[in-house]
């Protein structure tokens, strides 16, 4: 029963929900999803214009509302006071015998009782505005109120409420019989301030006016000041609905906004949690303000009475009930989605963004309509219940708000998101391929590598089309989009300033207020609140005259002091017509003075102003996005990528020289068609004319052979990279100085074809003859930190995968293994020289000095986004002074990236510190260390430091390992501790760690000349209770995700595999660091076997069953084979040699 009860609930109100496991499709499902599916793509391949006609739609249904004049009172009479109104909201009051001389309330919409003998009376409050700013003068006195002839009016003590003081209001109270009280308010309209209050002098010999105390339902019209007298009007009628509220009604709307405060956090930190941290959630509110501004409109417009001051005490609840749970759905699917999509749907086909909410929409979509269907039923239910007090108004307005939030998320916001998402592909874009070229990557693999990084995958584009939200347009189309765009504002625009004129004017057609019409009743005064001490005052004369009394007492009458010119100015007639007699001034005078005034009156509005300036900022940002979009994707502009620039000895290029070309010779049409063999002569004039292409394999190596094109040229000359391989193949096989040992290199078996060379030239290798298949083999699976992997290895030594494998089978026994990363930072230590000692000790003392460090890393910051500088470490060797650099480089290795630093932090030393007698001996000076054995690596550390640990229990020790933990931690100190230390090894305190470096390094792409710095490890193992705690401390692991061997496919794929590839998408950094810690964990589970096989003795005879493909003949000696060279404890032979 609960789960049928639970199946027609909201998915936010149910139990044990999981937004990520989507319920089966049903067939409403099926009948569904499909238009959902067509309407969203629409809204996605289109997502400018959704968004441009929702914004326009807002602004229309917004201007519909000022033009019914919902913002704004009704307009009274000119110089008149409603009695009816002032009256409205009063409470009357009974005091006598028959209350036991005690106040009893009348209950509002009671039928007035009347008590014999009774007098009526009414207590009138006198409220002046803001009486204490203005002046403490122009307060009046009660004896300076002239009262009408006649009038029994008296002065009784006014009642001060808390808010007075922060207000600086002005109040007294007047007592009179009821009968009376219309024309005494009448008379009392206008209050004369005080003499010496301020006047108003514009310089004429007019009479000066002079202020005065006016009732404020007496103006005649709106305000034109416009934002003040809305921002006053609001703060007053804010003071007032609190005096007059009960403390729980206070306390409750209290929570209620809190309440609403805290969703939209809530909403803010889920858009957070999901990789946006301000655009997602403000989106969403907008789209909710769009549909709430759609649902008052409609409402409006089927004659229900609603009024949005009042209606703001029931939004909170509106928004706590119903949340922001479904734009956060969606977007988690939408995200979810596209994460499937960049890691591959497995079947090959190209996923585009609008697929990626497609199927978001699909998984979800159904779901999210069966929860908008059961509110929007609920609040149905409540809106034709026929309960009183606002409840029906609100719940017919919550329910079309809900509606129109329906359709504007499928609509709206998933425009929204596929624009959010299109902004963040070209961000990664532009991320790899910047921190590629920081690397020393050409542009053109970089752009390459970025390309092939994105999804969609643009393969199937041509060269001629751009992909924009999903659709192939060309070039040639995007100018012809924007002409069309602009022209398309620029005419709406002038429409609409053209009809401006021929409006109707705003304010005409009051909207109808009658009956209740908030959320809930306004809350009733309370006339002890109001006029608490005249009622005592009144309570007293009563109770000494034994005569029984009725009190009405009113709403606190609101004064403001205004000049009458002002306060009552009667608004110039405004009906102008196209046949007015006036029209000879023509339609320049209309456009001139009512588009204008229209334009001005717009603007005055409080929320279409800010309404304007969230505009107009949304449009800056956009612009700022779309400009970098449109920087970002410029074309780079062909360049010589195949000749690489000679360096300086300070590491700057040297740009190429330009040469005029002379002209190219006349070719003989016959040798360009091939129709007959060609000279030499006609060879080099076809390369001079730059069509070497056309030439046949055997006259290009001629003519390399001959020097007239360079074997480094080949590619550019050809421009075809696989058959510049093969010619280069020709002409090494017959150059004539190494032809006896290189003839065989161009039929053998080498293979060169099929590769992708774009990503070799001008990245990883030069004069490329092929490439070399390595067997690549994984190990594992092994968990790590909780999550499984299987290890790459490329390697060409048997049993290292299979030793590797069964180590991990040992660590996943125990639990996995445990990874900490303790340090991050590649180093780089240049050599600088002075001419005498003083100088060098000079300038080790700034560099160490906090000066020195903060304008050193000022300078190496500014070369990168990626290169952080973390650390100065300076030494002197006689007139040298030796610095090393210690920076984050993000997901690349960083050498280059930190060398660029590193030169300009020294220009900087050498040109703003004082420093310009040194010399820059060497921007490598050994001091980092690379490729080298060094202590300081193993000390300092140098790229990242990682130790992983795992736990064996014994058992597994034994059955798995075949040995024990005793006998593996006694050979793990008496190899790799004592026998390291008699080789005087450096960092080498481990059994087999670069056996397992650098074969990871070659199947991911890594440099292998590092493996001398990375293999850096010490093994440590100990006896815990009878299981094995093993841990590698490795402190120099060099890798990266960026560049490199990297940007090679296969080596990318291997990325892929361990989820690292490229850059981290949210954490600069974090794909090299879980790849340093993948390969520590190789090292773990390399060296538990391969010590275990020690141990046992195992090693050589496992590498004769694994490196030989047939068992060797037998041995002609009867004798048999010795025994494994077991490992036997100095413990067990002293014991043995005792027995004896």
């Amino acid at each position: 029963m609960l789960e049928i009860v639970e199946s027609v609930l909201p998915t936010r109100w149910r139990r044990n929900r999981d937004i990520t496991d989507p319920n089966k499709p049903g067939s409403y499902s099926s009948l569904l999803t499909p238009y959902l599916e067509t309407v969203s793509l629409k809204a996605c391949t289109h997502p400018i214009r959704t968004i441009t006609l929702v914004a326009i739609l807002g602004s229309a249904f917004y201007v519909n509302l000022l033009d019914q004049g919902f913002f704004q009172p009704s307009v009274g009479s000119v110089n008149k006071i409603d009695f009816a109104s002032l009256s409205e909201g009063s409470r009357r009051l009974h005091l006598g015998q028959d209350t036991a001389w005690k106040w009893q309330l009348e209950e509002n919409g009671s039928k007035k009782v009347h008590h014999p003998r009774e007098d009526e009376l009414s207590l009138v409050t006198l409220e002046f505005l803001d009486a204490g700013n203005n002046s403490p003068s122009a307060v009046p006195v009660a004896k300076s109120i002239a009262l009408p002839e006649g009038s029994s009016a008296e002065i009784v003590p006014s009642s001060a409420n808390i808010l007075s003081t922060i207000s600086s209001d002005s109040h007294l109270a007047f007592s009179m019989p009821y009968a009376e009280t219309a024309r005494f308010l009448e008379y009392v309209k206008e209050i004369p301030a005080p003499p010496g209050t301020v006047q108003e002098d514009d310089g004429s010999d007019d009479e000066v006016e002079q202020k005065k105390w006016l009732i404020k339902t007496a103006k005649t019209g709106p305000s034109s000041n416009g934002m003040v007298d809305w921002a006053q009007n609001s703060w007053n009628a804010f003071l007032d609905l609190i005096k007059n509220a009960e403390t729980l009604d206070i306390v409750i709307m209290s929570l209620g906004y809190l309440s609403m405060y805290l969703t939209f956090i809530s909403l803010f930190l889920s858009m957070r949690r999901m990789g946006s941290n301000f655009w997602l959630g403000t989106t969403t509110l907008f789209s909710s303000a769009f549909a709430f501004l759609f649902g008052i409109v409609v409402t409006l417009k089927l004659g229900v009475p609603e009024n949005v001051v009042l209606l703001s005490e029931g939004v909170p609840f509106l928004v706590v009930t119903v949340g922001f749970e479904k734009p956060i759905m969606l977007t988690q699917a939408v995200l979810s989605a596209s994460y499937q999509a960049k890691n591959g749907n497995g079947n090959g086909e190209a996923f585009t963004i609008q697929k990626a909410v497609q199927q978001a929409i699909r998984e979800r979509g159904f779901e999210i309509i069966r929860d908008y269907a059961i509110e929007i039923a609920i609040l149905s239910a409540g809106a034709f219940s026929g309960i009183q007090g606002g409840l029906r108004q609100f719940c017919f307005l919550a329910a079309w708000t809900l509606f129109f939030d329906c359709i504007l998320l499928f609509t709206f916001y998933t425009a929204i998101l596929t624009i959010k998402l299109e902004i963040n592909r070209i961000k990664r874009h532009v991320t790899i391929k910047k921190a590629l070229e920081e690397e020393g990557v050409s542009r053109r693999v970089a752009e390459n590598v970025a390309s092939s990084n994105d999804w969609p995958n643009g393969d199937s584009i041509s060269p001629s089309t751009v992909n924009i939200f999903g659709m192939k347009a060309r070039e040639r189309s995007i100018p012809r989009f924007k002409v069309l765009m602009v022209s398309g504002f620029i005419l709406i625009n002038v429409a609409n300033l053209c009809s401006m004129p021929f409006r109707g004017t705003r304010h005409n057609t009051p909207v109808s207020t009658a009956g209740l019409s908030s959320v809930v009743t306004q809350p009733p005064m309370d006339p002890f609140k109001v006029a608490g001490n005249g009622l005592d005052f009144l309570f007293s004369q009563a109770e000494r005259n034994k005569q029984p009394l009725s009190v009405t007492v009113f709403q606190p009458i609101k004064y403001e002091l205004q000049y009458p010119s002002v306060h009552y100015a009667t608004p110039e007639p405004q009906d102008w017509t196209i046949m007015d007699g006036e029209y000879q001034r023509g339609l320049f005078s209309a456009l001139g003075g009512r588009v204008v005034e229209s334009l001005l009156k717009s603007f005055e509005d409080p929320v279409l102003s800010k309404w304007v300036i969230i505009l107009l900022a949304i449009s800056l940002v956009l612009n700022g996005y779309l400009f970098n979009a449109a920087r970002w994707t410029i074309k780079e502009p062909a360049q010589d990528s195949t000749s690489t620039d000679a360096p300086k000895a300070n590491g700057h290029a040297i740009p190429p020289i330009r040469t005029e070309e002379p002209e190219p010779p006349a070719v003989d049409q016959e040798a360009l068609d091939g129709t007959r063999s060609r000279t030499r002569e006609e060879c080099e004039a076809i390369l001079a004319a730059k069509q070497a292409p056309i030439l046949n394999d055997e006259e290009l190596i001629d003519l390399a052979l001959r020097n007239k094109i360079p074997g480094y040229a080949l590619e550019k000359t050809l421009e075809d990279k696989t058959r510049a391989v093969k010619i280069r193949r020709g002409m090494i096989s017959r150059t004539p100085g190494t032809k006896e040992l290189t003839s065989k290199l161009e039929k053998s078996k080498l293979p060169y074809e099929h590769f992708d060379y774009d990503r070799v030239h001008g990245a990883c290798c030069e004069n490329v003859v092929g490439y070399l298949p390595l067997p690549l083999g994984v190990a594992g699976p092994i968990t790590i930190d909780g999550r499984s992997y299987f290890l790459p290895m490329a390697t060409t030594e048997g049993v290292l995968v299979a030793s590797t494998s069964r180590g991990c089978k040992a660590i996943n026994a125990g639990g996995g293994a445990v990874t900490v990363l303790t340090g991050d930072g590649m180093t780089r230590g240049p050599c600088i020289g002075f001419e005498t000692l003083a100088r060098a000790a000079a300038a080790k003392v700034w560099l160490d000095s906090v000066e020195g460090q903060k304008v050193m890393k000022d300078a190496f910051n500014s070369t990168s986004r990626f290169a952080r500088l973390q650390q100065l470490k300076s030494s002197i060797a006689g007139t040298y002074v030796y610095v090393r650099f210690k920076t984050t480089t993000g997901d690349a290795m960083g050498m280059n990236m930190i060398s660029k630093g590193v030169e300009q932090a020294l220009n900087v030393m050498s040109k703003e510190a004082g420093f310009s007698d040194m010399a820059i001996i060497s921007v490598s000076g050994n001091y980092c260390t690379d490729k080298k054995p060094a202590a300081i690596n193993w000390i300092d550390g140098r790229g990242k430091s990682v130790v992983a640990e795992a736990i064996i229990p014994g058992e597994v020790v034994r059955t798995v390992l075949k040995s024990n933990v005793d006998a593996l931690v006694e050979l793990n100190v008496s190899k790799n501790f004592i026998g390291s230390a008699m080789a005087g090894s450096i960092g080498g305190f481990n059994a087999h760690a670069s056996n397992i470096v650098t074969a990871i390094f070659l199947a991911t792409g890594q440099d292998p000349a590092q493996n001398v710095e990375s293999s850096n490890c010490i093994t440590v193992m100990k006896n815990l209770n009878g299981n094995l705690q093993i841990s590698v401390s490795m402190p120099s692991i060099e890798v990266g995700t960026l560049g490199g061997g990297t940007v090679l496919e296969p080596q990318a794929a291997m990325l892929d595999m361990l989820g690292v590839r490229g850059a981290h998408p949210t954490t600069p950094g974090a794909n090299a660091q879980q790849l340093a810690k993948i390969v520590a964990a190789g090292v773990l589970a390399g060296e538990l076997s391969l010590c275990s096989a020690l141990a046992a003795g195992h090693l050589v005879r496992a590498h004769m069953a694994h490196n030989r493909s047939a068992q060797p003949s037998r041995a002609p000696s009867p004798r048999r084979s010795p025994a494994g060279l077991q490992m036997t404890s100095i413990a067990e032979k002293s014991e043995a040699a005792g027995k004896k």
